[in-house]
C-alpha cells in the first residue's frame, strides 16, 4: 500500500508512476475520496466540540435554576448527527482503503520501461548450455520413459496440471529441496521455518495477493486460503510488529507446497510440470531497514544464483520491465534456467524488493536506538529455488542418449551416492 501523505503531496508523480505500469491516472479519485474523509472528520470534531460546550452550558443553566430544555434537545440532536457521521466516516475510510489496496507499488527509477516481458532486459548469462550429440528430450518424455513420472494417473486423481512422481525422481525432488535448505541455512544466514500452508485473507492482503488476485487462489469453506507461495506466511511473521532495528535484517526460508489456480493460463504450458496447480518451492524472505534493502536484493539474488551454479545449470539474469513487474514489487530480477528440451531459457526464480509496500499493509515497523518514532520495514522475497522447475532443469540438462539421468555432484550425497537414474 502506498503512503497517502506522499500521494497528497506528489499527485503528478503518483500519476506518472502509474503510467509507467500502463495504468490510468488515479490522483483525482484518491484525493477526492481523501478530502471527503477528512471533511467528515472535521465535521465530527466540530460537533464534538459543540456537544462539550453545550454540556457545560446545561450544567450552568441547571445550577442557576435556568431552563436547559433547548440545550438538552440540541445535545440529543448532535448525538444523533455524530452517530450518523461516525458510520459515514467508517464507510468513507474503508472505501479509501479499498482504493489504495488496489494500487500497485511505485517502481524504482532504474526499472526499464516496457509493456510486457518482451521488454525485459538481460543483465548477464552464467554458464554454457550443454551440447548434445542427440536431440534432447523434454522432462516429461524422460520421466515417463523411466516410468517415474505419471501425468495420466494424476489426471484420474486430481485433473489436469498435476503429476505423480515416484522412485528415484521423487527422491531427486526431495534431495533438491534438502540441498537448497542446507545452503540457505548453513551458509547464507536464513532461518528455516515450517509455516502453515493455509492462511487467512488478512495475511494475503498484507502481502498484496488480495484483493486484486483472488481468482488465482484456492479458498476453503472455512475461509482459509491455500498459499500461492511461502512468501505469504513468512512475510507475515512480522505483521503488526515493532522490531529492533539493530536485529535487522531478518532472513527466513521455507520449503512448502504452493497452490495456484493458474487463472488465465488455459492452453499455456499444458504439457509436463512447468505450470501446475500444486508445486514445491523453497522461498526466501528478508525484512530490512530502508537503507539495507537494495543491497539485500542483490544478496538474495546471489543466493538463488549460487544454487544454480552448484548444480551446474546455465542461466541468465533478467531485470523485469515496468509492464512485467509484479503488483507488490518495486524491482524484480528473474533467473531463467536453460532447458535443452525446449531450447530456451525459462523462469526458475523471481527475487523482488517490495520496499515498504507490504509493511504498510501489515503495519510492520522498526525502531532505531536513540531515535523517536517508528519506521516501516522493507520486505523482499525470492525463490531459492522453485523445486519442481529445478527438477525439470536437472532432468533435461543431465540426460543421456539412452534416457538415463546423471545426478549433479552436489546432489549425490542426498541420493546415497547414486550417480545415475536409469530405467
Amino acid at each position: 500500500m502506498l503512503d497517502l501523505k506522499w500521494i497528497r503531496e506528489n499527485p503528478e508523480s503518483f500519476d506518472a508512476a502509474l503510467a509507467r505500469r500502463g495504468a490510468s491516472a488515479l490522483s483525482g479519485a484518491v484525493l477526492a475520496q481523501d478530502a471527503k474523509w477528512r471533511k467528515i472528520q472535521t465535521d465530527m470534531q466540530e460537533i464534538q466540540s459543540r456537544r462539550n460546550a453545550a454540556a457545560k452550558e446545561i450544567g450552568k443553566a441547571k445550577s442557576s435554576g435556568g431552563d436547559a430544555e433547548a440545550l438538552i434537545r440540541e445535545v440529543a440532536e448532535l448525538k444523533s448527527t455524530a452517530q450518523a457521521l461516525e458510520a459515514e466516516e467508517r464507510e468513507t475510510h474503508q472505501a479509501l482503503e479499498d482504493m489504495l489496496a488496489g494500487i500497485p507499488n511505485i517502481l524504482d527509477a532504474d526499472v526499464p520501461d516496457g509493456a510486457d516481458e518482451a521488454a525485459n532486459v538481460e543483465l548477464r548469462r552464467v554458464g554454457e548450455p550443454p551440447v548434445f550429440d542427440f536431440t534432447p528430450k523434454e522432462h516429461y518424455e524422460l520421466g515417463e520413459k523411466l516410468g517415474l513420472m505419471d501425468f495420466e494417473r494424476a489426471a484420474k486423481i486430481s485433473g489436469s496440471r498435476f503429476v505423480v512422481t515416484s522412485g528415484a525422481i521423487a527422491r531427486l525432488e526431495r534431495a533438491l529441496a534438502a540441498f537448497m535448505l542446507d545452503v540457505h541455512t548453513k551458509e547464507k544466514g536464513y532461518l528455516e521455518v515450517n509455516p502453515p500452508v493455509m492462511v487467512r485473507g488478512t495475511s494475503l492482503h498484507g502481502t498484496g495477493q488480495l484483493p486484486k488476485f483472488e481468482e488465482d487462489l484456492y479458498k476453503t469453506q472455512e475461509d482459509h486460503y491455500l498459499i500461492p507461495t511461502a512468501e505469504v506466511p513468512l512475510t507475515n511473521l512480522v505483521r503488526e510488529s515493532i522490531l529492533d532495528g539493530a536485529e535487522l535484517p531478518l532472513r527466513f526460508t521455507a520449503h512448502t507446497p504452493c497452490f495456484r489456480s493458474e487463472a488465465g493460463s488455459a492452453g499455456k504450458d499444458t504439457a509436463g510440470m512447468l505450470r501446475q496447480h500444486q508445486f514445491n518451492k523453497v522461498e526466501m524472505v528478508s525484512v530490512t531497514t530502508p537503507d539495507q534493502s537494495e543491497e539485500e536484493h542483490e544478496r538474495m539474488t546471489a543466493c538463488a544464483e549460487d544454487i544454480l551454479q552448484r548444480l551446474g545449470l546455465a542461466y541468465r539474469v533478467m531485470v523485469l520491465c515496468s509492464g512485467d513487474t509484479g503488483f507488490g514489487a518495486r524491482k524484480t530480477y528473474d533467473l531463467e534456467v536453460w532447458l535443452p528440451g525446449q531450447n530456451t531459457y525459462r523462469e526458475i526464480s523471481s527475487c523482488s524488493n517490495c520496499g515498504d509496500f507490504q509493511a504498510r499493509r501489515m503495519k510492520a515497523r522498526f525502531r532505531r536506538e536513540g531515535e523517536k518514532g517508528n519506521h516501516f520495514v522493507h520486505t523482499l522475497n525470492g525463490s531459492g529455488l522453485a523445486v519442481g522447475r529445478t527438477l525439470i532443469a536437472v532432468l533435461e540438462n543431465y540426460q543421456e542418449a539412452d534416457g538415463s539421468i546423471r545426478i549433479p555432484e552436489a546432489l549425490q550425497p542426498y541420493m546415497d551416492g547414486v550417480a545415475v537414474i536409469g530405467k
